[in-house]
């Protein structure tokens, strides 16, 4: 195993930048581990003809040669080896997840990330739904977590369904165990039309291409569950609603440019090809917008963008023979490349992406005109059934303004939302979330956080004042796991360790972020060798390469731009009106 200078962010930017591309590197090299069992083997049977220039819904298809690789129902990998990721079942309460939770979780003062605005919260929560989604566990089958004498929980123990594991398929295996992902594993915009025929169904409106959505950017609400009509249904709230509403306004304008140019095209013709742009759109946003908005220090900011748009910028489109050197010309449009394991999400990535604490608790709707209090509401009161009633209630112009002038929280201790640590569902169905996202780490086997850091090719920390620079952080946690280090929970110490300068997560967490924003661009052909005009239509590919969050914005809620004006990034703090 080699050692990583945990200083590389400190050194001069070209030095640095040689430092990524060799991390990137290493990590492909050694962190992409497949757990299908058997492993997934090429077809040579010719793939349907409806297949070769649009996605499918379930994501199949997406490799021709391996009509399965990634689609719904694929079995997470991991980014770390398989003998790594046992669950330690002797260990698995030890010390209790609750106690975690409101040790060290617990928002006791709002810590705001001052780089970032509400609308990136959203917008986080927007692409994971995209990403992943672990079958649910039933009641009958659950881990019971010790609660202390005095903890107001409201059952003893605390029940929470255990993750169901997906049966071995080869007779006698020894393998750790993995998981389903219901969601297929590619970019696609899933979230938004749904990983199966029936949803995907459910939301089109049988004309032009388009689906359902008002002119004002609100979906149809299903009179049975009282949810939203849209590709992706649960643990909704308004910040979430508005993203979905954005993007079916922003389908369905992508779908009139498409039938202005090709007034031949039929409904599914023209749906097939907006939704082929707008998932890309939604790859790119995050590429170049997102990720450097919440790692906006220069060297981290150029790499994430250069994935898109490599060191030669939007010059890729001019050289196009430089498609095959993506670290100079970007990913879209280069060869795809699995780097020898067959694609998927991982149960690390998933890990990392913990970043409840980007929620607050307290939410204040202004007027976007005036800037005036319209009203204020705790989490709770935006979520599930009631987000619905609020999102009824305002318009979309207000709400997306008043989370744009508000700040998120910071990816740290201390900071988890107070309201999801006791977090009732439209159901009934009462979670302490800070909990939960403890014991799916050790549900799942994901290391503790320093093997994780030993395995991402990161010396280990040797004392927990080392964990972390806050002496008051170094103590708790000191005691919360009774000296032992190696006991420390991954998300614990991700949230404790010292951030670098320009770093809205941790040093550590940005080790599988730097191997898999990459290797979902690679691997999705329909993001590297079929990302081109042939596939898309020339419209198709300027409409991803010249349009900004800003813009979709702008074009969907044209008042809101003086909101934005002299802003580069639409997930930055808003101007407010005073």
């Amino acid at each position: 195993m080699s050692k990583v200078d945990k200083d590389w962010h400190e050194l001069p930017g070209p030095v640095a930048a040689a430092k990524l591309v060799e991390f990137r590197k290493e990590l492909r090299e050694q962190n992409l581990h497949d757990t299908e069992e058997p492993t997934l083997e090429s077809s040579t049977a010719p793939a349907p003809g409806e297949v070769r220039n649009a996605r499918t819904s379930d994501g199949t298809y997406n490799d021709l040669t391996c009509p399965r690789m990634g689609s719904a129902g694929m079995r997470f990998g991991r980014n770390v080896p398989l003998s790594e990721t046992f669950p330690d079942t002797a260990n698995l309460m030890t010390p209790s997840p609750r106690r975690v939770s409101l040790e060290l979780l617990t928002r006791t003062t709002f810590q705001p990330a001052t780089i970032l605005n509400v609308i990136a919260a959203a917008w986080i929560q927007f692409m994971v739904h995209d990403w992943f989604v672990h079958k649910k566990g039933a009641w009958t089958y659950t881990h019971d977590i010790p609660v202390d004498e005095g903890d107001t929980w409201h059952e003893r123990p605390m029940r929470v369904p255990k993750t169901p594991a997906d049966p071995p398929k080869v007779a006698g295996s020894t393998r750790p165990p993995a998981y389903i992902n219901e969601s297929t594993h590619w970019w696609d915009g899933s979230q938004v039309y749904g990983s199966t025929p029936a949803s995907q169904a459910s939301l089109r409106a049988g004309r032009d291409g388009k689906v359902l959505v008002s002119p004002s950017g609100r979906l149809g609400v299903d009179p049975v569950t009282g949810r939203e009509i849209t590709g992706f249904t649960e643990n909704g709230w308004v910040g979430l609603s508005l993203l979905h509403g954005l993007f079916a306004l922003e389908h369905n304008a992508v779908s009139d440019l498409l039938k202005r140019h090709n007034p031949t095209w039929d409904d599914e013709r023209l749906f097939q090809q907006a939704r082929l742009v707008t998932a890309a759109l939604l790859a790119k946003i995050h590429t170049v917008e997102w990720s450097p908005a919440i790692l906006p220090a220069e060297i981290t900011a150029a790499g994430v963008r250069n994935n898109w748009f490599g060191a030669l910028g939007k010059l890729q489109n001019v050289f196009t023979g430089l498609n095959d050197k993506d670290l100079l010309a970007g990913i879209p449009g280069s060869p795809t490349d699995h780097h020898g394991t067959p694609f998927s999400l991982t149960e690390e990535f998933v890990s990392v992406y913990r970043m409840h604490t980007l929620m607050p608790d307290d939410y204040t709707i202004r007027s976007a005109e005036t800037g005036a209090e319209l009203g204020q509401f705790e989490l709770p009161e935006i979520s599930g059934r009631r987000g619905v009633e609020v999102l009824a209630r305002f318009s979309p112009v207000d709400l997306f303004y008043s989370f744009g002038v508000a700040y998120p929280g910071a990816v740290r201790l201390h900071n988890y939302p107070r309201t999801l640590q006791a977090l009732v569902q439209d159901n009934g169905e009462t979670f302490d979330l800070g909990t939960v996202d403890i014991l799916r780490d050790r549900e799942r086997g994901v290391p503790r956080y320093n093997q994780f850091r030993r395995l991402v090719h990161k010396s280990p920390v040797t004392s927990f004042e080392e964990l972390t620079d806050n002496p008051a952080w170094a103590a708790e946690i000191k005691r919360v796991y009774s000296g032992d280090l190696e006991k420390v929970d991954t998300m614990v110490g991700l949230m404790a360790e010292p951030l670098p300068e320009g770093f809205g997560f941790s040093d550590t967490a940005f080790r599988i972020f730097l191997l898999m924003a990459s290797r979902r661009l690679k691997s999705d052909r329909f993001l590297s060798k079929d990302y081109r005009p042939e596939v898309y239509t020339k419209q198709g590919i300027e409409w991803v390469e010249e349009t900004t969050m800003i813009d979709v914005i702008t074009r969907h809620f044209p008042s809101l731009a003086p909101a934005m004006k002299g802003l580069d990034n639409a997930f930055k703090p808003w101007t407010a009106r005073r």
